[in-house]
């Protein structure tokens, strides 16, 4: 068999859900796989992030210009966490064969501080296995990094057993400071798994980085294992082994900052407008995606119902097969939450999405933002006032297919968001 039978028997075996964007050189391996088709690379990491909260293993098939759609989730959920796996399967594209660059996808593991995975001829299927369990031990997204060569090749049929293990999300407790910094200890560990990797197959001579030939072969590219200085290496694409020989863990070693530690936490203003919305969604229990922005405050007293935020308007799309239940702003609706909206409505998928709509970007200098509802008259969105209880006891119900409310409220001139003492 070769590379992509392999890959795609792998995928199949160790994933519930799969997503894809295809394009040279994954679009075969999407179609293999039966692989649902998604708007946009950043909307599907989200439906990604969204399974993983509700326990299930997701797959995204993309190529290597397409992961840059999709970046601010991928950061994001390394500070704050997630459950069952996410594993993004990149194609590199080398020769701009199909592609306006040949990106190399390998240097996002650096950036986001996630393992990244290379298979070679003989870890297919151990390799995506890897990925996985790598996810959920250090909770954050894993990528696996394809390239024609492998692809194209005969491989060896290396089957491997289903390990399932479980991410945890970012405590409660941490300051958003706190969540890094802990994103940062766990780091230290991710270097251990790399350098005690059994993927790895170390003998000296030439270092084969995945499809690459070696008398040695490299898989756990990101963070590289210790490797001898000098020592020849063979890779496809930027060197970017060579570059990392000396790369290191980050230097936090302090214990994460919580707001008890800190003395304090931020709630929204004294007078904001949106309070009588967020008071009911407390009473029923609701547990919505939090969205960057005045939303994520959610997640604080008094309030105490959001779950933490993967990027901004990353928020529809993770709710959409989570929670089912989006708060987000104006603003993060139409940066890019609108695209996950279009595929959730195309789909017909359950959504209950909460638009606060105050005209104004509240935590960057309250620049003006536009009215959001012209934009998305196609979803015939609930238009109420905040202050409308009865309305909005009405409408914030989750129905059988999506729904859009906008509740429009003006924030109050000269306040701040409140800081309240632990």
């Amino acid at each position: 068999m070769n590379g992509e039978d392999a890959i795609a028997g792998a995928i199949q075996r160790y994933t519930d859900l799969i997503y894809a964007v295809p394009g040279y050189p994954v679009t075969g391996l999407a179609e293999r796989v039966n692989a649902e088709g998604v708007i946009n690379e950043k909307v599907a990491v989200e439906y990604a992030l969204g399974d993983s909260l509700s326990g299930r293993r997701s797959a995204v098939i993309m190529k290597n210009v397409g992961l840059n759609a999709c970046a601010d989730p991928i950061v994001n959920a390394t500070t704050q966490g997630l459950s069952a796996g996410v594993v993004i399967i990149v194609g590199d594209d080398l020769e701009a064969k199909g592609s306006q660059n040949t990106q190399d996808s390998r240097y996002y593991g650096e950036v986001a501080q996630i393992p990244v995975i290379e298979p070679d001829r003989e870890t297919c299927w151990r390799g995506v296995e890897g990925a996985f369990e790598a996810s959920e031990r250090f909770s954050r997204i894993a990528l696996v990094r394809l390239t024609p060569p492998l692809l194209e090749s005969e491989v060896t049929e290396t089957f491997s057993e289903k390990v399932v293990k479980s991410g945890t999300l970012a405590d409660p407790s941490l300051t958003m400071r706190g969540r890094a910094m802990q994103a940062d200890l766990t780091t230290h560990l991710l270097f251990s798994w790399s350098h005690l990797s059994p993927l790895n197959r170390l003998r000296g001579g030439t270092i084969g980085v995945g499809a690459a030939h070696g008398t040695s072969h490299l898989v756990t590219v990101y963070p590289p294992p210790p490797l001898p200085r000098g020592a020849p290496i063979n890779e496809y694409g930027r060197p970017f082994v060579r570059e990392h020989f000396t790369v290191e863990p980050p230097v936090e070693r302090r214990v994460p900052e919580t707001f008890s530690t800190r003395g304090h936490f931020r709630t929204f203003c004294p007078h904001c407008p949106f309070k009588p919305m967020l008071s009911i969604m407390k009473e029923r229990a609701m547990r919505p995606i939090c969205d960057m922005g005045c939303a994520i405050l959610a997640i604080n007293p008094p309030f105490s119902i959001g779950i933490g935020g993967y990027g901004l308007g990353s928020s529809v799309a993770v709710a959409a097969h989570s929670t089912k239940v989006a708060l987000c702003g104006d603003y993060a609706l139409l940066h890019s939450g609108i695209n996950g909206l279009i595929d959730a409505y195309e789909k017909r998928v359950p959504l209950l999405c909460i638009v606060m709509k105050n005209e104004r970007m509240g935590m960057v200098g309250e620049a003006r933002v536009y009215d959001p509802v012209r934009y998305i008259s196609w979803t015939n969105p609930i238009v109420c006032a905040a202050d409308d209880r009865e309305m909005l006891k009405k409408v914030l119900e989750v129905s059988e297919s999506p729904r859009t409310v906008v509740v429009e409220g003006r924030c109050p001139d000269g306040e701040r968001h409140e800081v309240v003492e632990c």
